[in-house]
């Protein structure tokens, strides 16, 4: 079985793991709009239009053709969607892929619809509002409190993320982050909803936990992976401890985790963020993507093999149970790795 990891970015890593999942019975390729180290890690790397060209779903249907690929693993929040208004095109071609419903996806990259969805399902995460005029009627209602977070609606990776302490700064910051969304990639996101591309939440306070939330590619529930958050960087976990059953916390975000597998019903692995005050044990959900996170390779290096486990699905394999168990209490943090891409010459390709 071959694999395409698309929008691979700087995820060498999961390029690594896959390539080890296969154990040399097929190849790993990762594509990628730019030139990026993922691509210098796989068995080939390959250049694709962006994602919301036309010439996108074409390109990759092509190489999923001449490269036989059987397994199509997407590692980018705007990939995700994209790719699942196409996904029976490429079920017609025989590519399995790693990617949940674009019902779900709505409900993970739009925070405005994650937080409905959420309190609907019974799951606390933070009051949020799409207006000033609305967050400043819940404060005066004292539903939220200064300071209060300022974020894009269709977000990733803290971009664009700020703290409002007074009405003046709310006002501005909300402004800011409209321009901002309207001058970066978020753009194509933000098309959606224009005119309410802004969220504004209120800022909780505790100890933050990263889930792997772990469902099968046909969305049934396997597991959950809990990591206590030690250290951020750019919105990514930079450090962590896998926590286990002898730990406070577990069992309250184990089952967390099961009843968000449950009510989004999503495909494979979701990364999902939680706060929660430990004298209180009550955890509010505040980010979920329906993929590979930053902080699944916390789960890897305690003993988990989710790639084994996608690879075994896709083949109609049952995985070993042991490939979703870690060792708690493995402290782990990520390290700079730097690689140095070949000559290319003015067109893009090598020297």
């Amino acid at each position: 079985m071959n694999i395409l990891l698309t929008s691979a970015g700087r995820r060498s890593y999961l390029v690594e793991y896959f390539k080890e999942a296969l154990s040399g019975s097929g190849r790993v390729y990762a594509a990628n709009a730019v030139w990026s180290p993922a691509l210098l890690a796989a068995d080939e790397g390959i250049l694709t239009p962006l994602i919301y060209s036309e010439e996108y779903i074409p390109f990759l249907k092509k190489v999923c053709e001449e490269k036989e690929i059987g397994l199509l693993v997407p590692l980018f929040d705007i990939d995700l969607p994209v790719l699942a208004r196409h996904q029976a095109q490429f079920e017609a071609m025989s590519v399995k892929m790693a990617v949940s419903s674009a019902e779900t996806l709505l409900f993970c990259n739009d925070k405005y619809h994650m937080s409905l969805k959420l309190w609907k399902l019974g799951i606390r995460c933070p009051e949020t509002c799409i207006s000033v005029d609305d967050a400043l009627l819940k404060i005066d209602a004292l539903a939220m409190s200064y300071p209060v977070i300022v974020k894009p609606r269709l977000g990733m990776g803290s971009l664009s993320v700020c703290e409002a302490y007074n009405k003046a700064e709310l006002r501005a910051l909300y402004g800011l982050c409209e321009r901002q969304i309207s001058q970066s990639y978020l753009k194509y996101e933000a098309a959606a909803c224009p005119k309410e591309c802004v969220v504004i939440q209120e800022k909780l306070s505790g100890n933050e936990y990263g889930l792997d939330v772990i469902n099968d590619l046909s969305g049934n529930y396997v597991t959950t992976i809990v990591r206590r958050k030690l250290a951020m960087r750019a919105g990514e976990t930079d450090e962590a401890l896998t926590l286990g059953k002898d730990d406070a916390e577990y069992k309250v975000l184990s089952e967390l985790g099961e009843k968000i597998s449950v009510g989004f019903s999503h495909v494979g692995n979701m990364d999902v963020d939680v706060i929660m005050d430990p004298g209180n044990m009550r955890p509010y959900v505040i980010d979920m993507n329906a993929r590979f996170g930053g902080g699944y390779p916390f789960s890897h290096l305690a003993g988990a093999d989710l790639p084994r486990a996608y690879v075994a699905w896709a083949k109609g394999d049952t995985p070993d149970p042991e490939w979703f168990r870690v060792r708690p209490h493995v402290h782990g943090y990520k390290d700079m790795v730097l690689r140095a891409f070949p000559e290319r010459r003015a067109d893009g390709t090598e020297k």
